[in-house]
């Protein structure tokens, strides 16, 4: 095991998209674990998904007096260069980048702009933080992905491999991204460590992930689409896992060494961090299902068969990705471990609280089953705290669904923010 050679109590950490699913629990981790540490995080609160969801996390870090947010983009160099003159973080962590394979497909811009040139601004400042003799950046950890291995076929996938066939554009930055850091490692003798993160979950997480996606639809009742007829096999990795093995390895830098032609030997790594375990898309998708049933975010009776569509593969996806994370058990004694059903509850369980905080009003169709003689399906049911149903037994389910669709209209109207709160059951998710 590799002995830690960076002390984190008392550092300036920045850590770059911080208002992201990965960025905001790392950030959380290090305000609540370690002494004396102040975090600077930056993100630019892009629109590509539910800014609610990364306000929700921001307003959590906001509470430690040692955490400092800057809403800004990496891709704008003036901000980084005067980030780093003002706060001259010891070790950095970039989270930033556009997310997701398949809007690269119709959205390339935005991922040059951020994986790319915001990418290159990072390194350009970790650069320049050595200038005049200064200490500068201990370490550069950065995030890749799994899309890096593109169309290999040989599982699992190790760092050994060769990744010169990307599948995407995403996929494509990725790479670049680890190509540019060696180069700037080599040239400049920049400590730098890159982690190939596959299919993170949990928690809070991206909206535009599978489970994530498949939820929302499943409670509107919508279909959900599953791709390569259900065959594929994804290392689902659970967040607290992601967060432990960036953790661990923010605290060893790649050794600064003299090569035998007296050149530095760039001081510079990769680690993939994944499950090592496969779950086929079906056994994934029927575990969901049984958690949201058991967390009450869908009803005990809902039809998962009629809500399911099996279609082809989508372009940019491959049909099997796990990781091979031996290196990473070999220097830093971890292996991600949570089982998959574990993870997904504890996602249920927080979607659950907040599918409440969230609603902008609550249905009327709503009524406990003991003021009416039937259950209305496809709602939710939610108690009537404030005695605005009467003690009303209704015999038909017509004239039920007609009386409960004015209340509703009514509520609509006349429910303010304040009457909400009063409702929702507010908690800490």
């Amino acid at each position: 095991m590799l002995i830690s050679n960076v002390v984190l109590t008392g550092k300036t950490v920045l850590v770059t998209g911080v208002a992201g699913f990965i960025g905001s629990n790392l950030a959380k981790r290090l305000l609540q674990e370690i002494a004396d540490i102040k975090v600077i995080g930056i993100d630019n609160m892009n629109d590509y998904y539910d800014v609610r969801l990364k306000e929700e996390r921001l307003k959590k870090l906001s509470s430690h007096e040692s955490f400092v947010f800057i809403k800004g983009d990496i891709a704008d160099k003036n901000i980084i260069n005067k980030l780093f003159n003002e706060y001259k973080p010891q070790i950095v962590v970039n989270l930033a980048a556009q997310a997701g394979v398949r809007y690269s497909i119709t959205n390339p811009d935005a991922y040059i702009s951020s994986n790319l040139i915001g990418f290159y601004n990072i390194l350009e400042a970790c650069r320049h933080s050595y200038d005049n003799g200064q200490t500068g950046v201990e370490h550069l950890v950065y995030a890749s992905s799994r899309s890096v291995y593109g169309s290999n076929r040989k599982v699992p996938y190790s760092t050994d491999d060769k990744v010169d066939n990307p599948v995407s554009l995403y996929a494509a930055t990725k790479k670049s991204n680890e190509l540019m850091a060696h180069a700037y490692s080599k040239l400049y003798n920049i400590p730098s460590t890159g982690l190939r993160f596959f299919t993170v979950y949990g928690p809070a997480g991206r909206p535009d992930m599978a489970y994530f996606g498949f939820t929302n639809k499943l409670v509107k009742g919508e279909t959900i689409k599953i791709f390569n007829y259900g065959n594929c096999k994804r290392d689902f990795t659970y967040i607290d896992d992601i967060v432990e093995g960036v953790m661990r390895v923010m605290q060893h830098a790649p050794e600064r060494l003299t090569g035998e032609d007296g050149l530095p030997v760039p001081p510079y790594t990769l680690y993939n961090i994944g499950n090592n375990h496969p779950e086929n898309l079906l056994d994934f998708v029927t575990i969901l299902q049984e958690e949201l049933v058991r967390a009450g975010v869908l009803p005990t009776n809902y039809d998962f068969e009629a809500h399911k569509e099996l279609v082809p593969m989508q372009p940019g996806d491959v049909p099997v990705t796990y990781a091979d994370t031996t290196p990473l058990e070999n220097d830093f004694g971890f292996k991600p471990s949570t089982p998959l059903r574990e993870g997904l509850r504890k996602f249920a369980g927080w979607y659950m609280k907040y599918k409440r905080r969230t609603m902008k009003y609550i249905p009327i169709y709503t009524i406990l089953e003991t003021e009416i003689s039937f259950k209305i399906e496809k709602y939710d049911i939610i108690r009537d705290e404030r005695n605005i149903l009467p003690n009303i037994e209704f015999h038909e389910e017509k004239e039920a669904k007609e009386y409960c669709k004015k209340m509703n209209e009514e509520a609509y109207r006349e429910m303010c923010d304040d009457d909400l709160n009063a409702l929702l059951l507010e908690t800490d998710s």
